[in-house]
């Protein structure tokens, strides 16, 4: 039967000491992370097997002359495209003229508005703000356009305004990387050298009044809702109304302005910078919204400073592994339509479906046990989670790409096309129903998530496979691991984001503000117990900007605990396998899941911008809470693996 590796584990290390290389140390010590990724584990593993066979239909579609407008046929052009190297070459920046000739034609400043809104509309580019259409915060049956702050080269505001030697380090080698940039664009030395430190000027400016990603955790803090008006009067130097016009939006209605402090120094910064420097700014970022879909030297320079400078990655991945990470970004349900006819079976699905019950059942019964909430709140807790929606593996019907045009043989212009596409499509929802069955993620993606607006949760095929999941496998390793995932993504419900959206998907206060104030006191427990962990030398994870994710691996492993404690009753007697109990086969599974390596230069990045923490405490951060875990393994007081009970955060 599949299920725990004891050939990963390193017994000799005690469970209650380092629970996580105990389940995953032989893997780790024989592990190299391979020289063109910067981390290496279950996650990647997964990915890499269903990339192969993402190649494989690639490949037949690519073959098979299929018709115009079908699926094969726009995955296989794609396809065809993007591998033809000296297609790519001999164009050369030909299909850029069009945009770079829009940029040089910005002699007049009442010409920007229509000219950034070309960029943004034709995929061409980020450069100030980001603009989307999603969910109104305030009335989840409807969509606004938001505006979303942006504009940054570098991976985070804070990588603009800190002092410290690395961060002034890494401004150094991104201005010189810009100005390589520039003058593969054409510019002479002394102009890309200018050219770049124009860019970090403008960049710097705009990361100056970005909201913190800790900040950003606040829902209330990101939910605006101005009119064109009003934001035209809070945000003076920019003609909005001209920008929307272009875009083909000229009625936008609401608009969520996330970042209000943001909008209004863009606004200032596009009136009073020169037209030459915002022409310089507008390449930059054209080309580098671009370049991995541009000749080899430009694929080559966005290596070189992003993943060899940033991550620390030795190697370039192979171009069709890059190729199809841009057909997922872009056309992903069409290649998802071919993978799951490959990977993923109705029983699989069925399976799956049922650990998703068992965990709702679950944390239903908890949430009536909890001695901190009160019976008010409880009941619109349970109300909200009888409402969660689930989606599993794959769309029931597929989104209609017809009017998306792929062209074998234009590689850059089919990315430029795809995002114009996406863009057209969000903009033609405003005044429509929200529609509740559209995916935010393909089926081939190794991830789930919770939505708050939608009030559900979502797990794509491409998660449910192992170590993750596994049709063969015991049910403890799955319970173990794919249901601390479910439950993770449930428990987003209820973290200190999701917990202040109600059943509808509303961003409204459901709670007494009494209950309210005893979550916050155990969401400080959380905060506490992870900023106590240093993966490097001097950096801690960030407590605040990880909280919602340590809330949902805390919860989540212990609905999934008592769900699987739930399903063995039913199942009957506990039997030992490879000689450990259902319970210690739980907690393997689940640590065997998350085992991964990661170099020091990514992990630094992450450290900065990812909300989850590190996967080692991804592990050991949710297992040294539970009482459960210390006795499976006999761990007492005093062990690494144990923390003090006025310490252990208890929430879901």
């Amino acid at each position: 039967m599949a299920g725990i590796d004891v050939s990963q584990m390193d017994t000799a290390v005690s469970p209650c000491d380092d629970f996580f290389r105990y389940a995953n140390g032989t893997w780790l010590d024989r592990t190299e992370i391979p020289p063109e990724e910067a981390t290496w584990g279950g996650f990647i593993e997964v990915r890499e097997r269903n990339l192969a066979i993402l190649r494989v239909a690639a490949d037949e579609a690519a073959a098979a002359a299929a018709p115009k407008g079908s699926v094969e046929q726009k995955v296989g052009d794609y396809w065809a495209s993007g591998m033809d190297e000296a297609a790519i070459e001999a164009a050369d920046i030909g299909p850029l003229d069009r945009e770079l000739e829009l940029i040089g034609a910005l002699t007049e400043r009442a010409r920007l508005a229509g000219t950034l809104a070309r960029l943004h509309r034709e995929g061409a580019g980020q450069a100030g703000m980001v603009v989307s259409v999603r969910q109104d915060p305030g009335d989840s049956s409807r969509n606004v356009v938001w505006l979303q702050q942006g504009g940054l080269g570098l991976p985070d505001r804070d990588y603009y305004v800190k002092d410290d030697a690395r961060s002034r380090e890494i401004r150094v080698r991104y201005v010189a990387h810009v100005a390589r940039m520039l003058e593969l664009l054409g510019d002479d030395a002394d102009d890309a050298r200018y050219g770049a430190a124009t860019v970090l000027g403008i960049e710097t400016r705009l990361a100056r009044a970005s909201m913190t990603r800790v900040d950003q955790r606040d829902p209330y803090r990101t939910y605006n809702k101005l009119t064109l008006a009003e934001l035209d009067a809070r945000a003076v130097g920019f003609d909005w109304r001209a920008y929307f016009v272009a875009l083909g939006a000229p009625e936008p209605g609401d608009l969520n302005v996330r970042q209000p402090a943001f909008a209004s120094e863009l606004a200032a910064a596009l009136g009073d910078t020169p037209l030459e420097q915002l022409r310089t700014y507008l390449r930059w970022h054209l080309v580098l919204s671009a370049a991995s879909a541009l000749p080899k030297r430009f694929v080559d320079e966005l290596f070189d400073f992003y993943q060899r400078e940033l991550m620390g990655v030795r190697e370039q991945r192979p171009r069709w592994k890059r190729i199809l990470e841009s057909m997922d970004a872009h056309i992903g349900q069409e290649l998802g339509q071919l993978y799951v006819r490959r990977a993923f079976s109705p029983e699989a699905k069925r399976r799956v479906l049922e650990l998703v019950d068992d965990l709702r059942s679950v944390l239903r019964d908890r949430i009536g046990t909890l001695e901190w909430m009160g019976e008010e709140t409880k009941a619109l807790a349970r109300t909200k989670l009888d409402a969660f929606g689930v989606k599993m593996a794959y769309p029931d019907t597929w989104r209609d790409h017809s009017a998306l045009e792929v062209v074998r043989g234009e590689h850059l212009r089919n990315v430029f096309r795809a995002r114009e596409w996406h863009l057209a499509r969000d903009l033609a929802k405003l005044g429509q129903p929200v529609d509740r069955t559209e995916w935010l993620m393909s089926p081939q993606t190794v991830n789930a998530y919770y939505s708050p607006l939608m009030n559900e949760i979502v797990f794509p095929a491409g998660i449910l496979q192992p170590p993750f999941f596994d049709p063969e496998a015991d049910d403890a390793v799955n319970y173990g691991a794919i249901g601390m995932v479910i439950g993770h993504e449930m428990s987003h419900g209820f973290d200190d984001q999701g917990s202040k959206y109600d059943a509808r998907g509303d961003l409204k206060e459901w709670w007494t503000p009494e209950d309210r104030a005893a979550y916050a006191s155990r969401q400080d427990l959380v905060v506490s117990q992870y900023e106590g962990y240093e993966p490097l030398p001097g950096q801690r994870i960030n407590g605040r900007l990880t909280l919602g994710e340590n809330i949902g691996d805390i919860g989540g492993i212990r609905v999934a605990w008592a769900a699987f404690q739930r399903m063995l009753s039913r199942k009957g007697p506990r039997q030992r396998i490879d000689g450990f109990t259902p319970e210690q086969r739980f907690f393997l599974g689940m640590a065997q899941s998350w085992r991964n390596k990661i170099r020091d230069e990514a992990l630094r990045v992450r450290l900065s911008v990812d909300p989850h923490s590190p996967s080692v405490y991804r592990v050991l951060g949710p297992l040294s809470n539970m009482p459960e875990f210390h006795e499976a393994f006999g761990c007492t007081a005093g062990s690494r693996m144990w923390r003090e009970e006025k310490l252990r955060p208890a929430i879901w």
